[in-house]
């Protein structure tokens, strides 16, 4: 056999191994993304249960909110979606749900800086972060820093 038609047949084969792979790891990241999906559902339902058992009111869900900032001069707009805004003894409060070990932790500088946005974003002094594996309801709070003791650095 000529050794053009068996690289012919060699490169042929690597892509369609190379496009096989692609779609199979394609459809591993829908599996993995469907379960996250799932499980975030359940963790909302399960945090609306533990929010109300603790005397909160479920006023919104997917609470929506565009965002501005301005970078140069230049302002851009970002849509920030909290999980439910809630009520209780007259004051509301975002509550942010976290399913997972990592996640519901403020050790997690994501869940951290995602806080801070939501209260500064939602005019918030208060967050609430929902550990749903943990039943816990953290009230997070991000005083201002002390501007005075900061100049005198």
């Amino acid at each position: 056999m000529d050794w053009r038609l068996l690289a012919a047949i060699f490169v042929a084969a690597l892509l369609l191994l190379l496009a096989l792979a692609r779609r199979w790891a394609a459809w591993r990241r829908s599996v993995r993304a469907k379960r996250r999906g799932a499980r975030a559902v359940r963790g909302e339902v399960a945090a609306e249960r533990l929010l109300e058992r603790a005397g909160y009111t479920i006023v919104d869900r997917q609470l929506g909110l565009t965002w501005q900032i301005e970078c140069d001069g230049e302002t851009l707009d970002f849509l920030l979606r909290a999980d439910l805004l809630v009520e209780r003894g007259g004051e509301q409060f975002i509550a942010e749900v976290k399913t997972g070990e990592l996640a519901p932790s403020l050790g997690n500088a994501s869940t951290r800086r995602q806080m801070l946005e939501y209260s500064v974003a939602f005019n918030s002094p208060v967050i609430l972060l929902v550990d749903v594996e943990n039943e816990r309801i953290l009230e997070v709070r991000f005083p201002l820093p002390d501007v005075e003791a900061m100049q005198s650095l």
